[in-house]
């Protein structure tokens, strides 16, 4: 209880215990102290000074204003709470207020559907149990009591998880409601791109789901494909509100899924951008990396036609740091840069005889970006491909797709550890993809200067690694050779934002530029960076999300000439460190329900050509899986 006033935070979960005050927030930004906080799983204290009775006020104000009154009880109680506190602080309570805010408070958790309900109440009993004299004292002095400061948030598990934040819960009603007009508004928020992310995203939400601990997690993924695919099915023309049209330019580096979220966020607010990518098309890694049997080019390009819409020209072709510098932006007047070049290069695999130059022999990265183009990148029969993550499996089932008849993946732990999509290794197993496990290459094998073979050795798994997966070690004398015509490794991307930013511009060892973990600004004042560049190799959704922050401060930078983060950002980060979905959860129900499954083509049909594999929910499908929703929303409050 070090530096705490009380907590209540955690023992609110379903095994009893001692309130949970290990890793509670101490700092709320920079300089600046936690005084207090109340949400979903209790409240803590760190200052005596904070006033508990105001504080339970403005959240009772937050509960009533998020109550969305389909349970009445929810509806009429928290609203009658917020009145009962709000009387205390203006010096007018009763004796008899107490009892009444305990009776509604319990009321309301036993018969509310939602988690506004459920845990809402919670943080106001344990500050009546606890703060008991500072109510009954507001009461007998009849005082108003000052109003403090404080920041509100609302989040959920699935959109804490979210790199970009959506309002998860809230599309999903809407899609429930038959109103997928407005959920695609709700995710257009938030994501530029719903029809390919409700096509490729690796779903974080769905692993932070409170439903898949009663039964399976809520398929939101193909939910917010369904809301963007309603607007193509019917012809539909979005509509865009920007503002008014400002002055300043500013400059995009790539036109990836970060450079496109930077432009089509700018533009809504106004602002003209010139993305400059270097391929002939945009999407960066959406487009050449992934396989257009899970991203079809005609809804990335849809899509893109929209960020230009909303005010971004795209030139192709264009090299940055070869062709141009951010210096000669500089000087051709755009005020701001945001770069997003992503990582669009090939980890070294550090085996015998790959710089040896054999014919056959290709990265993951430049057999995708071929394929992408419509264009066999090699030749051969056998082809084998290593790697264990996504483009390992995009790599394997293109192959089969372009004429290889017997492709081996290669991976030096096992199916347990690999970080490819679940999804994606099933149905590279249905297609009859061979998975070698434990297995690590050693030399390239060749003849008449062509790929003929792989050396490898077989691998146990020892103690775990900085990863957390158990580390491969490899067994002595244990060499054999995988036959194979064609080579394709696909063990990890470089980032090559060195090439593009200005000498001088601070970047790590790892050669990712750095940049603030808020406002995505960089040591260059008028440089922003985001998506791969920044973090390495990641997920199409956190270059998303770095993309629509970005241009939150670029336009704050060009308006103000300042970046500074504000209180809003620090709640966000706040709830991040308490974090907000619990594994441990114990849920009533278990088994009740199962989501629907997407339709696939036959594996034996699909091989034989790129078309979609997965088609899209139907409307009674995703109205059906909609309404198996909780509303998992928690409310989080903040003395500052």
């Amino acid at each position: 209880m070090e530096n705490l006033v009380f907590s209540t935070w955690g023992n609110w979960k379903d095994s009893p215990g001692p309130a949970q005050t290990d890793n509670l927030p101490a700092q709320f930004g920079q300089g600046k102290p936690l005084r207090a906080f109340m949400g979903w799983d209790g409240m803590f204290v760190r200052d005596a000074s904070v006033n508990i009775v105001d504080m339970t006020r403005e959240y009772a104000a937050q509960a009533a204003n998020q109550s969305c009154g389909h349970c009445s009880p929810c509806r009429e109680c928290t609203y009658r709470m917020k009145e009962i506190l709000e009387r205390i602080c203006e010096g007018q309570g009763a004796e008899d207020d107490l009892d009444m805010l305990e009776y509604m408070a319990r009321y309301v958790m036993d018969s509310s559907y939602c988690d506004i309900g459920l845990t809402s109440p919670r943080p106001i009993l344990d500050a009546i149990e606890h703060g008991r004299d500072d109510f009954l004292r507001a009461i007998q002095e009849k005082k108003p009591i000052p109003r403090g400061n404080y920041v509100a948030k609302v989040t959920a598990p699935c959109i804490n998880a979210c790199p970009s934040h959506l309002d998860i819960p809230g599309y999903v009603e809407k899609i429930h409601l038959g109103r997928w007009d407005e959920a695609l508004e709700i995710i257009r928020q938030d994501c530029c791109l719903p029809g390919t992310i409700g096509r490729v995203c690796v779903r974080p939400c769905e692993f932070n789901c409170r439903r898949g601990l009663m039964d399976e997690p809520i398929a939101i993924k193909a939910l917010k494909r369904f809301a963007a695919d309603q607007e193509l099915i019917r012809g539909v023309e979005p509509g865009f509100s920007t503002t008014e049209t400002k002055e300043d330019k500013v400059a995009i580096i790539g036109a990836g899924p970060a450079g496109l979220a930077c432009a089509y966020h700018l533009g809504i607010k106004g602002y003209k951008t010139t993305i400059f990518e270097a391929l002939p098309e945009p999407g960066g890694m959406a487009k050449s990396g992934i396989p257009d049997y899970r991203l079809p080019p005609d809804i990335l390009n849809y899509e893109v036609s929209l960020v230009e819409k909303a005010g971004a020209e795209i030139r192709y072709g264009v090299n940055v740091g070869k062709d141009i510098t951010i210096e000669d932006l500089t000087e051709k007047g755009y005020k701001a840069v945001f770069v997003g070049v992503g990582a669009p290069e090939a980890s070294s695999m550090r085996c015998e005889g790959e710089d040896a130059g054999y014919e056959r022999f290709m990265t993951g990265i430049d057999f995708l970006r071929e394929i992408a183009f419509g264009r066999r990148p090699i030749e051969g029969k056998k082809i084998a491909v290593i790697g264990g993550g996504n483009v390992a499996m995009d790599c394997v089932r293109c192959a089969l797709r372009i004429g290889f008849d017997d492709v081996n993946l290669i991976y030096r732990r096992t199916e347990a550890e690999m970080p490819a999509d679940p999804v994606e290794i099933e149905e590279a197993k249905e297609e009859g993809i061979k998975f070698n496990f434990l297995v690590q290459p050693i030399k390239i094998l060749a003849e008449n200067g062509k790929v003929s073979g792989l050396e490898c050795l077989k691998m146990e798994l020892g103690e775990p690694d900085d990863s957390g997966r158990r580390r491969p070690v490899p067994i002595e004398g244990s060499n054999f050779i995988i036959e194979c015509d064609a080579m394709v490794p696909a063990i990890g991307q470089v980032v090559v934002v060195d090439r593009v930013v200005p000498e001088g511009t601070e970047l790590t060892r790892r050669k990712t530029l750095v940049v603030d973990k808020i406002t995505f600004q960089s040591s260059q004042p008028n440089v922003f960076g985001g998506g791969d560049c920044i973090t390495g190799p990641a997920t199409l959704i956190g270059a998303l999300a770095a993309g629509k922050n970005a241009a939150r401060f670029i336009a704050r930078y060009l308006e103000t000439g300042e970046c500074r983060p504000e209180d809003t950002d620090w709640m966000e980060k706040t709830i991040s460190d308490l974090g907000v979905y619990d594994k441990e959860e114990t849920m009533p129900f278990v088994g009740q329900t199962r989501r629907p499954r997407q339709a696939a083509l036959d594996p034996s049909v699909r091989i034989k050509s790129f078309k979609e594999v997965e088609s899209g929910f139907s409307r009674a499908d995703a109205f059906k899986e909609a309404s198996r929703c909780l509303r998992c929303y928690r409310i989080g409050l903040a003395a500052v």
